[in-house]
């Protein structure tokens, strides 16, 4: 990679950590703050709290693809952290469960991940994009571990308030992050005569989304189940993070080798297929585990799973995807991710409460197989485009 690539997506990986961890500092403490806020004894209502995040960035992603395709993606970048940080500063004003959730939508509606991307695949060689999606996705990883640790001492520490603040904070320093670091990327390209939806609908990009969809479906069905087994089987919810922690860090340097495979090989088909056969490994495993070991050993192959193909799907969307076209590619793309996290969260429920979490094991092991299935078919961005082909 060259500096000014490792640059980008430094800086690009930095942004997005300032913004999560902004946000996954809140999920660990709202709802044991919530019922000090009027009308916060709703668990209802909470649930709404901190779900109107993904819905409005559901809303909004693809909308803020196009615009960035149309004027550029740093005004886009900036108005999005500007409106994050602006719902995070209503939020830590809350009083009340109503304005909690207003803050929450508001700081959904900042809905720039897709536009990031989009940048990020803008200021980097095709044969290098692979690594920076990881390093975004790394970055993600570690600000989520990082708020398992540092979120109940936070909040000890400066309240609910405080944490919203600091959110707020935390997208601010990303703006001037964006402004000072991030390279200018090339104007936006020109968009065709006959160019328009079908483009970012194309068989392969459905095949991709199909799998960020479940990829982001198991993820949430598993943890709604995963936390109260491992106290079942031991480990107090204090001491959770002494199993997350060490897995996931370690899952990033066994991440490391097939995403450098792939780039420098051109060979992602068979690192994705080895990523979700793995994927459905763990969730077939898991129906039989019962212990601790079992559950760590589970949750690292899961991990490394998830951030090899969190590398390799925004990587693929980017190299499918026309240019003119790619900020709605993966806005439609990071629709498809947030909707999954939602349908994981309805579906993993509706299983464990019916069924039990085994089932909910079971689901996502079908899903895994099915999406194993599809991918098998999957073909070389060169040959959708019509370019030089590539060996996959």
């Amino acid at each position: 990679m060259s500096p000014a690539e490792l640059r980008a997506g430094a800086s690009l990986a930095g942004v997005f950590g300032l913004r999560m961890l902004g946000l996954f500092l809140i999920l660990p403490v709202f709802a044991v703050h919530a019922p000090q806020l009027s009308g916060g004894d709703n668990l209802t209502l909470v649930g709404i709290a901190l779900g109107a995040y993904g819905l409005s960035q559901a809303i909004l992603q693809i909308p803020f693809g196009m615009a960035s395709d149309r004027w550029g993606r740093k005004p886009v970048i900036y108005f999005g952290l500007a409106v994050f940080a602006a719902g995070s500063f209503l939020a830590a004003a809350a009083g009340d469960i109503w304005t909690a959730i207003a803050g929450r939508t508001l700081q959904g509606a900042g809905a720039i991940s897709s536009v990031v991307v989009a940048l990020a695949a803008d200021l980097t060689r095709v044969e290098h994009r692979t690594k920076v999606m990881a390093m975004i996705g790394a970055m993600i990883g570690f600000a989520f571990a990082l708020s398992l640790v540092a979120a109940p001492a936070l909040y000890r520490w400066i309240g609910m308030s405080g944490l919203f603040v600091l959110t707020g904070a935390l997208c601010i320093g990303a703006i001037g992050v964006v402004k000072a670091l991030v390279p200018e990327p090339p104007p936006p390209a020109p968009r065709p005569p006959g160019a328009g939806a079908h483009e970012v609908l194309h068989p392969e990009l459905l095949r991709v989304n199909l799998g960020i969809f479940v990829l982001h479906v198991v993820q949430m069905a598993m943890f709604v189940v995963l936390p109260p087994l491992l106290v079942d089987a031991g480990l107090p919810l204090p001491s959770h993070w002494h199993l997350y922690l060490p897995v996931v860090l370690v899952s990033f340097a066994i991440m490391a080798p097939p995403i450098l495979y792939a780039d420098r090989r051109n060979r992602h088909k068979p690192v994705l297929l080895a990523a979700v056969a793995l994927l459905l490994a763990v969730e077939t495993f898991l129906v039989f585990s019962s212990s601790v070991m079992a559950y760590g050993v589970a949750l690292l192959a899961f991990f490394v799973a998830f951030n090899v193909l969190e590398a390799l799907l925004p990587s693929l969307v980017s190299r499918i995807a026309p240019a003119h076209a790619r900020g709605t590619a993966i806005g439609v793309y990071n629709t498809t991710q947030t909707l999954g996290l939602f349908f994981g969260g309805l579906g993993g429920g509706w299983l464990a409460k019916h069924y039990g979490a085994a089932a909910v094991f079971a689901g996502c092991a079908l899903l895994s197989a099915l999406w194993l299935a599809a991918a098998s078919a999957m073909r070389s961005p060169g040959e959708v485009n019509g370019l030089s082909r590539v060996t996959l």
